[in-house]
């Protein structure tokens, strides 16, 4: 039994609310069914051609291959009444056999508008990942890193040869040393360069909201959420890395959930049951020696392996003063760049700041240095222009050095120093130690006395 082709009023109904034309022949190619939209777009009226063969009403007509040959013919172009179009032609299956075909119609100018639109959405989501990608973007490479002294140039070369690799880095050092800057360094060397740095102070959030800020939340988890949810920085940091700064300072049962989410390599939002893969490399940092927070129970020693599995101790600026002077130089450049003129570093200022512990290290130079320049008279940094604790410091590691002279010698070396100057300004005769005397404020009598001594 032949099938026949069927097209009830509940289908014409759903056609007709297409924005695309449609036009549908039988297995003998004759035109059974023309939605509104293919009027439209073609400008022909349906009911001169419903009925009819279609070759006879829509010369050249690619439609009837279709029934032959049962296969596709997608977006082919044609024209009518000067209006282009593209067609995509299919055949009509029932029980396995042809019983007609079906074009779809699209106008040029449509498809040319809705391209449009799809090139400027992806152009606007490009220009938000390149936005996104800029706000976790690292700055600082290994070239950043001044290294002259020997212990500074060894981590710098572990570092840069740990950073090829995928291993998880816990970064240690006192306070100031320079641990986000090895941090960035070490990812703009690594294989997720083109990835996010995702950087977090965990001693800046409180435990519960260090957790939204790491896992994300579900929409409604907590009173002040925000209602469509929030990803976490681990999701954020997808194909790149996140720093965990101050690492020591996360609250314990929260140690346990990061844990999981190292081993596991999936985060799950608070409030949610959902798992999300991720692929990030983590960076840990701590001033503290979590050694010993372990001992105390204030620190977990799995997640302690799980995130040292390569230890890098940034050594403090008082054991690699071959650095300093680089250092300061580094900052006065930058000075000099916004002033427009050369500032030195005299001697014995230079010998203060060698000689000072930097107990806050990098910062505390940097912080010094500024203070200094804006202390200045010219554009020499002399010792007068250092912190105080600076000059303190230097005083009490040379006391042993300094002598302290006796003010009567010290007058009088300054008084011989100061007359025998005047006397090479103004001559040795009557008239010449007359203008000395007078100039320094003393009788002539009293310079001859004092004369007499020397």
């Amino acid at each position: 039994m032949e099938e026949k082709l069927l097209i009830g009023n509940e289908t014409k109904t759903i056609l007709n609310a297409l924005h695309d034309g449609v036009l549908i022949i039988d297995h003998l190619a004759i035109v059974r069914y023309v939605n509104p939209a293919y009027t439209r777009i073609t400008g022909v009226n349906s009911k001169e051609i419903i009925g009819q063969p279609i070759v006879d009403v829509r010369p050249g007509a690619r439609l009837p291959k279709v029934l032959e040959g049962g296969e596709k013919i997608l977006l082919a172009k044609r024209m009518e009444n000067g209006v282009d179009y593209f067609v995509n032609m299919s055949p009509i299956y029932s029980n396995g056999r042809i019983v007609g075909g079906i074009s779809l119609v699209l106008g040029i100018k449509e498809v040319l508008e809705l391209s449009k639109e799809v090139k400027e959405y992806r152009n606007e989501i490009k220009n938000l990942e390149n936005r996104l990608r800029s706000m976790h973007r690292a700055k600082y490479t290994f070239d950043s890193i001044i290294s002259e002294d020997k212990a500074s140039r060894e981590v710098k070369k572990t570092a840069y040869k740990i950073a090829q690799k995928e291993t998880s880095i816990l970064i240690t050092g006192e306070s100031g040393t320079g641990k986000e800057l090895y941090a960035q360094a070490i990812h703009n060397a690594s294989k997720r360069k083109e990835g996010p740095f995702v950087p977090i102070n965990c001693a800046a959030f409180n435990p519960n909201l260090l957790e939204s800020e790491l896992f994300g939340y579900q929409q409604g988890a907590f009173t002040g959420a925000s209602k469509e949810g929030k990803a976490g920085l681990f999701e954020a940091a997808t194909q790149g890395t996140i720093f965990l700064d101050e690492i020591s300072e996360m609250d314990v049962n929260l140690q346990s959930k990061l844990l999981r989410v190292l081993q596991e390599g999936v985060v799950r939002r608070v409030g949610s049951i959902k798992e999300i893969p991720i692929d990030v490399r983590v960076i840990a940092a701590t001033n503290k020696n979590l050694e010993e927070l372990i001992l105390k129970n204030d620190f977990r020693e799995d997640l302690y392996y799980r995130i040292a599995v390569f230890p890098l101790n940034i050594p403090p600026l008082r054991d690699r003063t071959n650095d300093i002077m680089p250092i300061i130089r580094f900052y006065i450049e930058r000075e000099e760049n916004k002033i427009k003129r050369r500032i030195d570093v005299c001697e014995e200022a230079e010998r203060m700041l060698i000689q000072y512990d930097w107990p806050g290290n990098i910062r505390e130079l940097r912080n010094s240095i500024e203070f200094a320049y804006n202390m200045m008279d010219d554009s020499t940094i002399e010792a007068k222009d250092l912190p105080m604790r600076i000059q303190r410091s230097f005083l009490r590691q040379n006391k042993k050095e300094m002598k302290c002279e006796n003010l009567a010698d010290l007058v009088r070396r300054i008084e011989k120093q100061e007359i025998e100057k005047a006397l090479v300004i103004f001559g040795e005769d009557t008239e010449g130690k007359k203008e000395v005397a007078k100039r320094l404020g003393i009788s002539l009598a009293t310079l001859y006395n004092k004369l007499s001594k020397f």
